[in-house]
This record gives C-alpha cells, structure tokens and sequence, in this order.
C-alpha cells in the first residue's frame, strides 16, 4: 500500500510539472534563425524563388523551394539526450506500397524533457519564424513523428500532399553518413503536366540538420533506399499545417488500348503448353478450384523446352527496353515489342491468341470467347441471387477479388479484349497505388507469368500484392516463381502493385533481374 501512495504522489507531481512546462528542457535553435536580417532575407529570397545562403542556412528554389539548417539545434548535450529519448521509443513496422521503414507513435503528448522541449521549439519559436518568412498563418497544430530507416528501407516518390500540410520538415540524427549509404532525400523536377520527371538533387542526411520544404504540386521527393547495412537513419518529421497551396487539376493518363484476339488456332497451344493443361477434365477442376477463390498458379504451364528457349532469348542485347514512369505510380521496363527475338514474339502471340482466349474461358469459366456460355445460358434467377451471396461471402472470407461468376450488367455482350506487356524487374523497379487506377477499376482477368526467377528470393521484393480499395491489408501475394501461370479475376474494388525490388536482388543467389508477361483480359 506505501508503494501505491508513493506512486500516486509521483503521478500527481509530473501532472503539476507538466502544467507549469517544468518537465521541458529548454532548447535554442541555432544563431541564424534568431537573426532578424536573415530572416527578412530568406523571405524576400522565398517570395522571389531565388537562392540565398548565409552560414549553416541555405535556401534553394531549384526544383522546388527548400531550406537547409545545418547545426538546427545549439547544444550537444541536448541532441545527445534527444535521441535517446527517441530511441526509447516504441517503433511500428511500417510497409505497403509507398514505404518501408520503423515509425514511432505520434510525438504529439510524449512526456519525456527533450523531446517535449524540442517538440515546444518548433511549433511555436520555429513556426512564428516560418510564418514570417512565407507570409502565411500557421496553425500551432502538432504533427510529428520519429523514424527509423535501417537497411533497405525506403519512401518512394510522392508530393506530400494532404489537406492542411503547407511545410514539411525533417531533422536528422544520424551517424557520419556518406552518399553510398544511400537514404538521401531526392527532389523530382516535374514536367509540363505537374509530374515528376527525373532526380536533380539529393541531399544526404547529416548529424542535427533540418531540411524544410513548402508542401506544393510540384514538392516530389523520395527517401532513397538505404544501403548500409549498419547505420540507422533516425529523423524526426511531421508538417506544419496552414491553407493548402492551390493545385491544378490531376493529369489523367491516357487509357491503355486494348486489342480482340488474334487469329490463332490450337496449333500453338499443342506446341508450347503443357499437355496437362489441355485435358479437358482437368480443365474442369481448374475451373471449380479458380471459382471457389478467383485465383489459381498453374505451376510448369509451359512445355519445358520452351520456357528455357524464352529464359534465354529474354537476356538477348537486340531487346529494346523502355523505361516506364512517372515515379509517383511505377518504375520498370517495359520491352519494345518490334524488338522481340522470334521465339519471345511468338509467346507474345500466343498469348493474345484465340485459342488462348479459350484456353482461359475454360481455366476460369469468364466469358473470353464466344464459344463459352454467357451467364444467362447459365443461371436462372435463383442461381444469380447465389452469385450475389457469393459474392458477398467472398468479401467476408478476404478473397482477392469476389466471384468469378457475377453477372454483367450490361444488355448486351461485348467483344472480349486484352492488353499487356513484357516487363524486366530489377533493383529500384515497382509500381504504386494511385487515385487514377482507383477510379479506373473494373472487372478482369490478370495473368502473370514469370521468367528467370531462378534464386529470387522474396525478400527480395517484385512480388504482386492485392489489396482492397483504402485499405491496408494485402489479401492476396504472388511471388515471383518460374514457368508458374498466375490468374487473377479482381473486381472494382481490389488494387494491385508490385512491390519494390530492394538492394538484397543483387546477391549472389540471384541474377538481379527477372523477367514477367502481364496481361489484363476483360470480358
């Protein structure tokens, strides 16, 4: 009983403390802040778009405006009791498409002296500094937060902007860093239609430096991978909140075209598929399994003959590859097709043939060919109220893509249609979830299959993730695995990405790159 009393007078000491900021530790922010001729300067320089330093404060335009502090905080001491602080904390794995890093809970009502002193500093001292200098009234909102960036971990390429963001920050804590340890905050031009277009500068993170941007349209920036595999980068970041800067309209990309089926008879399925496959009973338990839960991984689909001569055509000089972006929704390569050595072409083909069209309409029961039953052959009335419950029950159990079966909507058939691409995957490619795609989703049938995958490992990264539209939870993963035909029937509300291929690809139990055809076929 003594040991509780003690503990609820100590209880009741910290809550006096904390009323009266007796519990913070007071921090001074660097001379050059506090210089009221620097700061009539870095705002004329602001407003201007144009560059100005003086001592440990740079202020560049170029590509877009941002702030450079170096020696942000004063006293030794304090930064070294700060991070330990920090690192006290609670971390949070933190990876989906955009991200993979350790993240702290919000610092919002953190006790602890220092990072409750520093916290104080920058939302009230350092937020009249920057009112000033942008001539714009800040909200004493607090948002900020502790990460960690250890080895492979990454922020990929996005502008930051979020209602009520108008200034980012970061402040470093991290150990002697070089360029080659990777980390570094990496700044996009942006082309004509408010896209980032290619990394101009790169700012490596160095001890007690705060790096400051105005939150805008054109603010695309990445984190880069970090490469060393013994040093943490540990920041503190967060924004400033205030009226948002106007943004012009979203640049909608132009749709991918999409092509009917070419002229091709089952001649090419008997001379590349596994004989397997074309059974027609065992067509039919695909069929069953691929309706139970939308996806199935035909493993060994192709003769094996021909999956090697492919494997080794897909490493020939005389493919062309193109580099497809922008960086905020996908960076990989995408091969030319009037490039492709003959025996790659002629998969190509095969892949948009009639007969594989077919082929499909009997692996998954979708209507890709004329000569599989449309649903209303198929179902009465009662049947589509199955479909319904199906469908509902799909999304309970997390499948990646509800029934296979729904019905379309649509009075009258349309013509069946595909796109797709051959694609190579190596350290730094991967693709992102965007706004666009979201409103863009319909019913389909993807079809993913790999090549070279030989040693790849899946921490490596390049597998394709499935989730559900503004959530989290990834509820289906394919992995990169060779001659193993991936299909995917999604429905509007499922998204997919590829997640990054991380620095690990370039061991020695992997080539460093492998190879996929993905293909989108719509009913």
């Amino acid at each position: 009983m003594a040991s509780k009393r003690q503990q609820g007078e100590y209880i009741k000491s910290n809550k006096k403390k904390r009323k009266t900021n007796n519990c913070e530790e007071t921090v001074e922010l660097c001379s050059v802040v506090r210089d009221e001729n620097v700061k009539r300067a870095v705002k004329d320089a602001w407003s201007q778009k144009s560059h100005y330093t003086h001592g440990d404060l740079e202020l560049d335009c170029q590509p877009f405006p941002h702030c450079v502090i170096k020696n942000f905080i004063q006293s030794e001491n304090f930064l070294d009791n700060l991070q330990t602080e920090l690192l006290t904390l609670n971390f949070h794995s933190k990876s989906n498409d955009l991200y993979k890093f350790k993240q702290s809970d919000d610092l919002r009502k953190r006790t602890e002296p220092h990072i409750a002193g520093l916290r104080s500093a920058l939302f009230s001292q350092f937020r009249l500094w920057l009112e000033e200098v942008l001539g714009v009234k800040l909200e004493p909102t607090v948002d900020v937060s502790c990460a960690k960036y250890q080895y492979t971990d990454i922020l990929l390429c996005h502008d930051d902007e979020l209602e009520g963001r108008r200034v980012a920050f970061i402040l470093y804590l991290v150990p002697p860093w070089l360029s080659s340890d990777g980390g570094s905050l990496d700044l996009y031009t942006t082309d004509a239609h408010f896209q980032p277009q290619s990394i101009v500068k790169s700012l490596v993170p160095s001890w007690n430096t705060l790096v400051l941007f105005e939150v805008s349209p054109i603010s695309f920036h990445q984190v880069s991978e970090v490469l060393s595999q013994d040093k943490c980068r540990l920041s503190l970041s967060g924004w400033f909140h205030g009226p948002s800067l106007e943004r012009p309209p979203r640049h909608i990309e132009a749709l991918v075209s999409r092509s009917e089926h070419l002229p091709r008879d089952e001649t090419l399925l008997l001379e590349w598929i596994n004989p397997l496959y074309l059974d027609i009973s065992y067509q039919e338990q695909i069929q069953d399994e691929f309706e139970e839960s939308s996806e199935i991984q035909l493993k060994d689909f192709f003769r094996e003959e021909k999956f090697q001569q492919v494997c080794a055509a897909l490493q020939s000089a005389e493919i062309q590859w193109t580099r497809k972006g922008p960086a905020n929704k996908r960076c990989y390569e995408a091969a030319c097709l009037d490039t492709l050595p003959e025996c790659v072409s002629a998969c190509w083909e095969l892949l948009c043939s009639e007969a594989f069209f077919l082929l499909l309409s009997n692996f998954t029961g979708l209507r890709l060919h004329y000569l599989c039953p449309a649903d209303d052959d198929d179902n009465d009335d009662g049947d589509e109220t199955k479909d319904k419950e199906k469908k509902e029950s799909s999304k309970k159990d997390g499948n990646a893509t509800g029934s296979s079966n729904e019905t379309s909507k649509e009075s009258e058939p349309s013509t069946p249609t595909c796109c797709g691409e051959l694609r190579r995957w190596s350290h730094g490619s991967y693709t992102l979830l965007h706004d666009a795609e979201a409103a863009r989703a319909e019913y389909a049938l993807d079809l993913i299959l790999p090549f070279n995958c030989a040693g790849w490992q899946s921490e490596f990264g390049g597998s394709t993730c499935y989730i559900a539209n503004e959530e989290d939870e990834e509820l289906l993963t394919i992995y990169p695995e060779d001659n193993s035909l991936a299909l995917v029937y999604r429905d509007k509300e499922t998204l997919k990405f590829v997640k990054h291929v991380n620095h690990r690809s370039n061991s020695d139990s992997s080539t460093g790159a492998f190879y996929d055809f993905s293909f989108v076929y719509y009913e």
